[in-house]
């Protein structure tokens, strides 16, 4: 086993070696995270699921670091282009991005403007210009020393002022490519972009796009939105409602990136650092501000994606582990208004004795009708409890059984995901005799006995306890 992986994640999660190996061990030979935090306790040294699951992610991130550090050696050493130097730099890297960003001035290019300035034989002007635009002894360059330094890259197709711009391409590519502006750049956008969203104007009157009107103009600090908000953004501008950005302002940006690449020469009265200043600021709003821009919308989109998943996890917990009333003879009601409230009876096991429809409810109001039935049926089947679904007219069903009942307990139940455990196989299974609204109606009363064993046959995401139900 690679010591210096085992090496690498016990100081990112902070578990020892042996404990890290023995994980790894288990997982190679097939084992799931459930097993081993359940019957491997001895060999792991008491870890949790929680830790493991670190371990085993913490696993993946290193060896797909591992990876793409030997596919940009392989191309760097393919190409001529390593030098000890530069290896040192690609093995020290301890992430994917400070690697992508050591590779960045290395990697293959498509056809650039930079590129093409280069290839007209413009580089040299580039370098005259950061020469004289940042060097701190060097004396200020007029407007017409500049000129007449692009005068002799002037050819049939390029003047002075197009081997100028051919300069500047060359030095926004360069700064682009820099690793200290990207870092820099990189945490300005972490610690200080924004999330703005407008509505695309021509769908503002659309009907679906009420459900994002609080983003039609909306600014928030990146670092600070929760989860819920970042979602709904993204999902608006996944289904073409919104335009979205995830940046800093461009101010707060250029006043990082200048400094950076004058290095610290004075731009009063020079005109090449005028040149340098512009190319940086070509830089930041051609080239570095999109990909970083991307960058700070998949950060965002995954720390959001993991406090929902935390959000869902311990609200699914809660429900699933939810006090049992446990073996009670239960009468359970799913209302309905214009199809009438649909009731069974089930025995201390959970077993169907008996099912029908009341009218309690508008627009059919036949409550006494339908009061004298349940009272037949909890007389008739020894009923101890009655639960009621919480979907459309529950509280109004909740009030009739109560007055109805006054001398057994009547509970609220939520009944997300029973319509899709009624028409599953494990329903049909159960009940091949009774439609879907039997079924449903039979959940509803299992749920109060144990909501554990009912809530099982689910498919989690059907029952709708996280932020989005989908």
């Amino acid at each position: 086993m690679n010591a210096q992986m085992i090496e690498h994640i016990s100081g990112k999660t902070a578990v020892s070696g042996k404990q890290v190996e023995a994980v790894i061990r288990l997982l190679d030979e097939g084992a799931t995270v459930p097993f081993i935090a359940r019957y491997r306790k001895e060999a792991t040294g008491e870890l949790d699921e929680v830790r493991i699951v670190e371990i085993r992610d913490a696993r993946e991130t290193y060896e797909a670091l591992e990876s793409r550090r030997e596919a940009v050696l392989s191309s760097l050493k393919t190409r001529e282009l390593l030098t000890e130097e530069l290896e040192a730099s690609v093995r020290k890297a301890d992430t994917l991005t400070e690697l992508e960003d050591i590779y960045l001035p290395y990697r293959p290019k498509k056809r650039t403007r930079g590129l093409a300035a280069r290839e007209a034989g413009l580089q040299p002007l580039a370098d005259w210009l950061l020469e004289k635009g940042t060097g701190k002894g060097c004396l200020p360059c007029s407007i017409g020393e500049v000129t007449e330094e692009a005068k002799q890259y002037v050819s049939e197709s390029l003047g002075a002022e197009e081997a100028l711009a051919g300069a500047r391409d060359i030095l926004a590519e360069q700064f682009n490519e820099t690793k200290e502006i990207r870092e820099a750049l990189r945490e300005l956008f972490r610690t200080r972009g924004m999330i703005t969203s407008r509505v695309v104007s021509v769908k503002k009157k659309d009907p679906a796009a009420a459900r994002y009107r609080d983003y039609f103009e909306y600014c928030e600090a990146a670092a600070s939105a929760p989860s819920h908000r970042i979602l709904a953004v993204l999902r608006g501008s996944e289904e073409a409602f919104l335009i979205t950005h995830f940046l800093p302002d461009e101010e707060l940006a250029l006043d990082v990136l200048i400094p950076m690449v004058l290095k610290g020469a004075s731009a009063e009265g020079n005109a090449a650092s005028a040149q340098v200043m512009e190319a940086a600021a070509d830089a930041y709003r051609r080239l570095t501000s999109s990909s970083l821009e991307t960058a700070l919308r998949n950060e965002c989109r995954e720390r959001a994606d993991t406090e929902a998943i935390r959000v869902f996890s311990e609200n699914l917990r809660e429900l699933l582990l939810a006090p049992p009333m446990g073996q009670k003879r239960i009468l359970a009601l799913d209302p309905g208004l214009r199809t009438g409230c649909k009731i069974v009876c089930l025995d201390d096991k959970g077993d169907l004795v008996y099912d029908g429809v009341i009218y309690p409810l508008m627009p059919k109001n036949q409550v006494h009708a339908s009061a004298q039935t349940v009272k037949e049926l909890v007389k008739k089947y020894r009923i101890e409890a009655a639960a009621v679904g919480n979907g459309t007219g529950g509280r109004e069903a909740e009030a009739f059984l109560k007055e109805a009942l006054p001398d057994i307990p009547v509970v609220m139940v939520n009944e997300s995901g029973a319509s899709v455990y009624s028409a599953s196989q494990t329903a049909r299974e159960e009940f091949p005799d009774h439609d879907v609204t039997v079924r449903g109606a039979v959940s509803i009363g299992r749920r109060l006995m144990d909501p554990l064993a009912e809530l099982v046959k689910i498919d989690p995401k059907s029952i709708g306890v996280g932020q989005y139900q989908h």
